[in-house]
């Protein structure tokens, strides 16, 4: 450490703390109760009466830790105005490269035994008399370097510095004292090894924001903003990034810095499926795509691999194995699967001969079988055991295999690549956050129990305005358990109350509620109900029905302007970019779409009301734009600008893109007041079983129409329905999951008054039927015994651990199945 206190020799004083077992993992919740604000006996002042602890490190630990301790300095002065040094200070030290640290646990002062060898985990603790001349320590033990990172960066969020100070605007508030409790804090290690994000398709946002507005003086993304991005990653507690890789930015290893800049942050680089061996092919491979072929050029593409394998050696890295064609399609060359499975094989070995060439056979490795390498693999593909295998969701939330018993004892482990943002088929969603934690909390969670914990990459789009996805993803891949338990809602309000101030939780639980529930059942990307190609046709929804959800947006808009006026003047831009744009923007978005249908649909028999419909499309058309200048030009005094844009953002990429809806335009419609429209048509009220009706099985919050689905646990779960007159039947609403034993069909048994029906619902990943059921966020599927009126007994005997049940729907036997 630097500074003569900390060469002396240490007295040998009793432990402040000492015996304590280092917890798995991290329970320190938001805001952390064992920093507070007024004094209680025994603590460790941090700060007070203008003066804040000294923060220091030792020369010999490593650059990461200066990093962070820097940081520190920087979050005490920006939460308490302390500029001036204390008697106090804090000593930030990794095990094994801090002297003064590592005396003080060769002397019994602190206990890191458990320290040793973990993974990522460190300890907080007061120590009074660390050194001559020194008052008391706050010091922080890393196991390693990520670790001892961690600790410092735990300390800036526990005193109110949010992970997303920087890219989501939010100041921490001021307080003129803190205080740190007595006692040890223990984190770590983490639930899955390697955490991460992957920036991607970043054409529309992260781009033209860099290039034009935060870093203009260097290619996009450069370090400037590379560093924006590992600040976010380790203070939350993220290790790893896949970096963008379109056609836009330019490549991250074609500039040698930033390569050097993620080994200072300790950020473990990778990349994904579509760029083995750390080559980002669009950017850097200056052969033609038909000569990406490895049957027909093996020693060129072996030599480009090469070289990258040489640049980057003496870094910390996971080199992905494997080969695609250029920009995210198929292998190039072989036409059959045996032929696949032959050339990748030898794409391994040769692979894995240039890293023992180099030096580093021993660097953790993946092989990723995404889209239609899934179905090599499955044709018995060999990948060498100690490579991580890692399974992939169909890009829209639903995991699509897990590991089985065999794969379970692999030595590499199995990972997710997982997305909340995504461009391809059947429409793409890159405008709006809109997958529902509790969907990444089932998805992921499947994956932890069947033994995914090595390593979790989801893809963020732009980063921007996913941060409550990225942030719950993070937490869960740290403390799986410790997140998983916590209620969406509590998670949501606790993450609120620390990002947008005290007192803000619950208000804005219940919003983000509505947000995911609302949209689970259309994303704002989504609304339109036929494919790319197909000829055009009207939403399943009739105009009572659409303005019934239409009210539920206009609701959810409502608490949205009474919270308005609760939040503190500095995070008002916070607030706008967290939760008031894309609430605002998802609800207009939905107005826009339903009011010009509406206007088509009603033009030839009701024309004041057409009209009326028109001009709100026109109106919410214009609101779009609104909330989107004003996130470009004017939020952080324009700090964003070129961050959001609308999808469809332009005319690439358009077969598998919504079309916009065709707005009616404000001249051509009539001049004055416009006639009131007639009484709404009331929406039928079908009878309905929901998943609170059910006892035995599992309530899931946070997920499905009605705010919550159903899944199995394996005892009979049972509700009655009383049926009006009529002939009816039943439909059952199950979400598109995948079934555990990486079938082709999920499978559930029922009964109707004690008749059993055993359900299988095929699952083919990029047929119709799962493009439909993606969109569509459910599966609907209609049980072949008609029912009669009456009082009806529904048993749900048992079922795959994958069935998520979002309602059972009964219908007239003559009404065809439409969304509710």
């Amino acid at each position: 450490m630097r500074g003569a206190a900390f060469l002396a020799v240490i007295g040998g004083l009793a432990a402040v703390a000492a015996g304590l077992a280092l917890a798995h993992p991290a329970q320190a919740a938001a805001p952390a109760d064992w920093v507070h604000f007024q004094p209680a006996r025994d603590d460790f002042v941090l700060a007070q009466d203008g003066r804040a602890a000294q923060v220091v490190t030792a020369a010999e630990d490593h650059e990461l830790v200066r990093i962070a301790a820097e940081d520190l300095r920087t979050d005490l002065a920006s939460v308490a105005g302390a500029r001036q040094p204390s008697d106090r200070q804090v000593w930030i030290g990794t095990l094994g490269r801090n002297p003064a640290i590592d005396r003080l646990v060769a002397t019994g002062r602190i206990d890191a035994a458990k320290l040793r060898g973990a993974w990522e985990s460190f300890l907080i603790v007061p120590v009074a008399n660390p050194a001559p001349g020194v008052k008391q320590a706050l010091v922080v033990i890393g196991s390693d370097r990520r670790g001892t990172a961690y600790g410092a960066y735990e300390i800036s969020r526990a005193i109110g510095v949010s992970p997303w100070h920087w890219w989501a605007d939010v100041p921490p508030e001021h307080h003129d004292a803190l205080y740190v409790s007595a006692g040890t804090q223990r984190f770590g290690p983490p639930s899955v090894k390697y955490r991460g994000i992957y920036v991607n398709d970043e054409d529309w946002g992260l781009v033209p924001w860099a290039q034009g507005t935060f870093a203009p003086d260097e290619p996009a993304p450069g370090p400037k903003t590379y560093a924006r991005v590992f600040d976010l990653l380790l203070r939350l507690k993220g290790n790893m990034l896949w970096p963008a890789m379109h056609k836009v930015s330019r490549a991250f290893n074609a500039n040698p810095a930033n390569a050097a800049l993620a080994e200072r942050y300790g950020v473990v680089m990778g990349s994904s499926h579509s760029e083995p061996m750390l080559r980002n092919n669009v950017g850097e491979w200056q052969g033609t795509a038909e000569q990406f072929n490895y049957l027909t050029n093996r020693d060129a593409i072996r030599d480009y691999w090469r070289a990258r394998v040489q640049t980057n050696r003496g870094y910390e890295t996971i080199w992905t194995l494997g080969q695609r064609g250029i920009h995210d399609s198929a292998m190039i060359g072989p036409t059959t699967d045996a032929e696949r499975r032959a050339v990748l094989e030898q794409v391994f070995a040769d692979q894995r001969q240039l890293l023992r060439e180099a030096g580093i056979s021993g660097a953790p490795q993946v092989f990723t079988p995404y889209k239609e390498v899934l179905d090599i693999y499955r044709s018995g593909l060999k990948v060498p055991d100690d490579v991580t295998l890692m399974w992939t969701d169909d890009n829209f939330g639903y995991i699509r295999q897990f590991p089985n018993a065999e794969e379970r004892r692999r030595t590499g482990g199995a990972g997710v690549y997982y997305h909340v943002s995504y461009l391809g088929a059947p429409l793409s969603y890159l405008w709006l956050s809109t997958t529902p934690p509790a969907l990444i909390r089932a998805e992921m969670g499947r994956a932890w129990d069947l033994g995914a914990r090595q390593m979790w990459i989801v893809n963020a789009g732009d980063i921007k305005p996913a941060e409550i996805d990225i942030d719950y993803f993070l937490s869960l891949a740290w403390d799986v358990e410790g997140t998983r338990t916590t209620p969406i809602d509590t998670w949501v309000g606790r993450w609120a109350d620390e990002t947008l101030g005290r007192g803000t939780g619950a208000d804005v639980a219940a919003i983000m509620a509505d947000y995911h529930r609302l949209n689970f059942a259309r994303r704002p990307e989504h609304l339109q109900w036929y494919l790319p190609g197909e000829k055009p046709h009207a939403s399943p929804l009739s105009i009572p029905e659409a303005d019934a959800r239409l009210a539920q947006f206009a609701a959810m808009e409502a608490r949205l302007a009474a919270l308005r006026p609760k939040i503190a003047a500095d995070r008002a831009d916070a607030f706008f970019e967290l939760v008031d744009y894309p609430v605002s923007a998802a609800a207009a978005a939905n107005r826009r779409f339903f009011a010009a249908e509406a206007h088509d649909m009603l033009r030839d028999r009701n024309a004041a009301e057409s009209w009326r419909r028109g001009q709100i499309a026109a109106e919410a058309d214009e609101r779009i734009r609104t909330l989107t200048w004003r996130f470009n030009r004017e939020i952080a005094g324009g700090k964003w600008r070129g961050i959001m844009t609308v999808e469809p953002a332009d005319s690439q990429w358009r077969s598998f893109r919504q079309s916009l809806p065709v707005i009616p335009a404000l001249a051509s419609m009539p001049a004055g007041p416009v006639a009131a429209p007639p009484p709404a048509a009331p929406v039928p009220a079908l009878p309905l079983l929901r998943p609170d009706q059910f006892k035995g099985w599992r309530r899931i919050d946070g997920l499905g129409r009605q705010g919550s689905v159903l899944g199995a646990s394996g005892s009979a779960a049972r509700a009655t329905v009383t049926l009006p007159t009529g002939a009816w039947r039943a439909v059952i609403d199950v979400l598109p999951s995948y079934p555990s034993d990486n079938g082709d069909a999920l499978r559930l048994t029922l009964r109707i008054d004690g008749a059993a029906q055993t359900l299988e619902i095929p699952r083919h990943t990029g047929d119709h039927a799962w493009a439909l059921a993606v969109l569509d966020n459910r599966i609907s599927v209609p049980l072949s015994a008609p029912l009669s009126s009456g009082r009806h007994q529904i048993t749900l005997e048992s079922g795959d651990p994958a069935v998520m049940i979002e309602a059972i729907r009964f219908l007239p036997a003559d009404k065809p199945i439409t969304p509710t």
